[in-house]
């Protein structure tokens, strides 16, 4: 039985390596597209804007910036 030691490092594994796996994924998102595009597509889907930020290699300015209007249309969902 796990420790809620050894349970918090596993969590804390797990955490890690569902981020890499939403980089990866996040990365081949609309390849074809624009950046501005790419950041509103990962906006929607629910990625944060730091995430989007380092797959675009922009800064989390340019990503607010980005998907700006998408909160002026009621918002990102």
């Amino acid at each position: 039985m796990p420790t809620d030691s050894n349970e918090e490092k596993l969590l804390t594994r797990l955490n890690e390596k569902l981020d890499v796996l939403i980089k990866v994924v996040s990365i081949q998102v609309g390849v074809e597209k624009s950046t501005t595009e790419r950041a509103r597509l990962l906006k929607m889907a629910g990625v944060d804007n730091q995430t989007i930020a380092a797959v675009l290699n922009t800064s989390v300015q340019a990503v607010r910036t980005f998907t700006s209007n998408l909160r002026k249309k009621g918002g990102a969902r």
